[in-house]
This record gives C-alpha cells, sequence and structure tokens, in this order.
C-alpha cells in the first residue's frame, strides 16, 4: 500500500456536485492498493499514519501525532498511486490491486484507522471526485507499507 499523508487544516470531498465528506484539522490520505497486499499492509499504514509526529507541539517542532491532536483524517482511495510512467507518456496500472481487492483492502485500512481512535472520513470508491485541501505547512509525506516492512 501506498499513501500520500497531508497535514491540513481543512479538506473535502465532492462528488456530482454533492459534498459527501469533510474534516477540520487532521490529515488527507491518498491511499493506493497494490497487488499483493494485505491485512498486514493496511494494519501497518493505519498505525504508522496515526502515530506519525507531524504536527506542531507548543515549541513549533512536529512532535505531536493525529492521535496526540484529535484530529480527524479523510481518506480516499487512489489507484494512480501506482502509476507506472517508465515507457511512453500514458501511465500504465498494472501494479494497482484490482478493483474488488482495492475496495475490501481500502474499507480495512478505514476500519483500522478507526479502531485507533482516529474520526475518519472517506471519499466514494471509484468515483470522479473533487477533493479539496488546505494544506498546514505545507507538510506532505509519502508512506509505502513494503518500506515500512523493511524498516
Amino acid at each position: 500500500m501506498k499513501a500520500v499523508v497531508q497535514r491540513v487544516q481543512k479538506a473535502s470531498v465532492t462528488v456530482d456536485g454533492s459534498k459527501i465528506s469533510q474534516i477540520g484539522q487532521g490529515l488527507a490520505v491518498l491511499l493506493g492498493v497494490g497487488k499483493g497486499d494485505s491485512d498486514t499492509d493496511a494494519i501497518k499504514l493505519a498505525d504508522k499514519i496515526a502515530n506519525l509526529r507531524i504536527f506542531e507541539d507548543e515549541q513549533g517542532k512536529m512532535n505531536l501525532s493525529l492521535l496526540d491532536t484529535g484530529g480527524q483524517a479523510l481518506v480516499v482511495s487512489q489507484f494512480t498511486l501506482y502509476a507506472d510512467c517508465r515507457k511512453g507518456r500514458r501511465p500504465g496500472f498494472d501494479q494497482a490491486a484490482p478493483h474488488d481487492e482495492a475496495d475490501k483492502l481500502y474499507q480495512k485500512f478505514v476500519e483500522y484507522l478507526q479502531n485507533l481512535g482516529v474520526p475518519v472520513q472517506t471519499g466514494q470508491f471509484q468515483a470522479k471526485m473533487l477533493f479539496e485541501i488546505q494544506n498546514d505547512g505545507p507538510v506532505t509525506i509519502l508512506l509505502d507499507s513494503a518500506e515500512l516492512a523493511r524498516g
């Protein structure tokens, strides 16, 4: 699994002109599920994101996690994180998980994040969405569950 994690002041998702979810301070998470990803990947990534110390403390140092601040998460499925742009001009998506597998692990990731105590809002799986964020910092972190397993 891959994730782009952005610290936000606010974020929202709109589908077909209707706002379907929104959060205040917290994290916007673009989540990609790859072929071969498992529940273990979802658990590790959810734990890392909930506990990632990227919020500022009283001294202005990034020392607090989403759990420490009581922030929220807005999680949006993003298969394009598995784009392969090495050949030609059109990305290939062969490494992205098939729809059913990706949806299942996306839902499990959301569940694991909620079980850790994070209030979670979501996008709409496989819909065309307008994803608005107000990036705070800006702070943007790239995570890959395969790299977490090695670390």
